[in-house]
This record gives C-alpha cells, sequence and structure tokens, in this order.
C-alpha cells in the first residue's frame, strides 16, 4: 500500500515501466493533455507528490508528467546495489522513451531539483537532446579540483549522507515525520509537511507503521557519490537549453547547492536566477516565485502556455 494524501489529485493516466535491470517505475499523468507537456521530479530521499504546492498550479495549464527516481515514492524497493547514479541516468532515458511512447510524442520541457537535476545534466550530456528545455532546481554540482566551492560541497554532501544514515527508519504515523520536516524547514508551506511526510512514507501493512519509502542507506549513499567533477566543466555545453534556479545565495546560512548555482551560471555563462529567502527547498517554500522563473525561459522557446 502506497500512502497518498488526500491532496494529491489521482492521476489521468499512469503506467509502470520496467528498467534494463528489472526496476519498476510509476509514471503518473496530470494536467491538460493537449498543453505543453512537462515532466518533473524529485531530490534525494524525497518524492514527488511532496512537491504538489509547486506541480498542483500548473496542471490547469500543462500535460503534467511525474515519476519518483527508482526506490523512492510510488516506486517498488529494488536490488540495493543497483542504487547507483548510473542507473538514474539509464532509467532517465528509459523513462523519457516510454512517456513518448505511451502519451505520445511531444515537445516535453523537464524540470527537475536536486538529484534529478543532476541526472537530468548527466543524461543530456550521454544522450544528448531529448527534453526540448530542462530547468534545474539548485542541483548539487560537484566542482572540479582546485575550485573554491569545492571544499564547502564535499563537507556538505557527507554531512547530508551521515545524518541520512541516522534517520528514523520507522513511524507510528506520518504526522510525527511532518512534524520532524515542520521543525527543521519552517520556510516550507503549510501544507507541504504532511504531504511531504506521507509522500517518502509506505505503509507497512504487517508491522502497522509506516517506513521509509527510501531506506536510509540508500538515501546516504546517493549522497556521497555525487561527486563527479567531470560534469561542471561540461555545463557550458550540455546540448540542451537549461536554466539553473536556485536557492537564495545570500541567506545567512546559505547551503552549498545555492552558491553552487551561481558560481555555474557566472562561468558557462548561464541563464540563471535565485529566489529571495529561499533554502534548498525552493519549490515548496515559494512555488509561485519558482513557476515564474522557470515560465520566464520556457517562453523563449515557445514552450510555455500563452
Amino acid at each position: 500500500m502506497q500512502p497518498n494524501h488526500d491532496a494529491v489529485p489521482r492521476a489521468r493516466h499512469s503506467f509502470e515501466v520496467t528498467m534494463e535491470d528489472g526496476a519498476n517505475i510509476r509514471v503518473r499523468q496530470h494536467g491538460d493533455p493537449g498543453a505543453p507537456r512537462i515532466v518533473l521530479s524529485h531530490g534525494n530521499g524525497l518524492a514527488i507528490d511532496g512537491y504538489l504546492p509547486f506541480w498542483g498550479p500548473l496542471c490547469a495549464r500543462y500535460e503534467v508528467v511525474l515519476f519518483d527516481f527508482r526506490n523512492h515514492g510510488h516506486n517498488p524497493l529494488h536490488r540495493e546495489d543497483a542504487h547507483l547514479w548510473t542507473h538514474f541516468v539509464t532509467d532517465m532515458e528509459t523513462v523519457f522513451i516510454a512517456i513518448q511512447r505511451e502519451l505520445g510524442v511531444k515537445r516535453t520541457v523537464g524540470a527537475f531539483h536536486s538529484l534529478s537535476g543532476v541526472t537530468a545534466a548527466m543524461h543530456a550530456r550521454l544522450y544528448g537532446k531529448r527534453f526540448e528545455a530542462i530547468v534545474l532546481f539548485d542541483p548539487p554540482m560537484f566542482p572540479p579540483d582546485g575550485h573554491r566551492l569545492r571544499g564547502n560541497q564535499a563537507d556538505d554532501k557527507n554531512s547530508l549522507a551521515g545524518r541520512a544514515r541516522r534517520r528514523t527508519e520507522r513511524y507510528a504515523d506520518p504526522s510525527i515525520l511532518a512534524a520532524q520536516f515542520r521543525k527543521y524547514n519552517p520556510r516550507w508551506r503549510p501544507e507541504a509537511y504532511e504531504l511531504m511526510a506521507r509522500a517518502t512514507l509506505r505503509h507497512d501493512t504487517r508491522a502497522g507503521d509506516w517506513i521509509l519509502a527510501c531506506p536510509r542507506e540508500l538515501e546516504a549513499n546517493v549522497f556521497s557519490t555525487n561527486a563527479d567533477s567531470t560534469l561542471w566543466n561540461a555545463m557550458g555545453s550540455l546540448p540542451v537549453p537549461l536554466k539553473l534556479i536556485c536557492g537564495d545565495p545570500d541567506l545567512i546560512g546559505a547551503m552549498p547547492p545555492a552558491l553552487i548555482g551561481r558560481e555555474l551560471a557566472r562561468e558557462h555563462n548561464l541563464p540563471y536566477e535565485s529566489i529571495p529567502g529561499t533554502t534548498h527547498f525552493l519549490q515548496i517554500e515559494k512555488p509561485e516565485d519558482c513557476t515564474r522563473a522557470m515560465e520566464s525561459f520556457l517562453t523563449q522557446y515557445d514552450l510555455a502556455p500563452l
């Protein structure tokens, strides 16, 4: 049983896609099938249903297609030894092809946060232009040797990995996890706490409680292995238009991804916008501002609704 908060709308259509190694990913279609198509996914250890404050309003004007990464959200658990960045990239290709086959060939935008944003950049480098444009929200790219931000990001990813390994695995009720999210993320939209808690837990019918949908060791391993510094220099020559939309780098206590986004934009002359007063979770802190920043870019390529 996969929990689904009452506020999350029922998908217009859903289908399962089998990856090359047998992992299954469930794809959901929302919104208007005749409108421009936008595909969205999430950050490490999270799930796209928790981003409803961002993607929910898009359904009135877009065909919104959602998927969780393997071992996250709606998807069943697969082999732990296959929970790797290389598989995330091939998974994105398999999912993209399946969307075009199942829902029809259409110009498609990708809007990806954190883990999925880094993966989208890797995917474009390996497979070329699949999406017509990609919008990357606060992607934690790993700086190359000698870069002034390399130490910051190395420390941060290792700290996040350590915290992930210490996460509580089971909860008597999702409201307990929601309270933890509320304590540590005071800038989130009020409805996001319960949404994200339910999206990132699955009900264990045998035990009668709730368990992390993405096991904490898998979440930790993704943080610790996010270290492909070759992607940094490739960002200026990816074969797809992209925009970086990031947290506020001038916020007191700003995390490395916000600093990284600003630096990437400066070094590679990339379209970039930071959302004032936001952290790494900008899409569920100021969703309207994130949408405005995204659409100001998409309109340049006739990819936003008129």
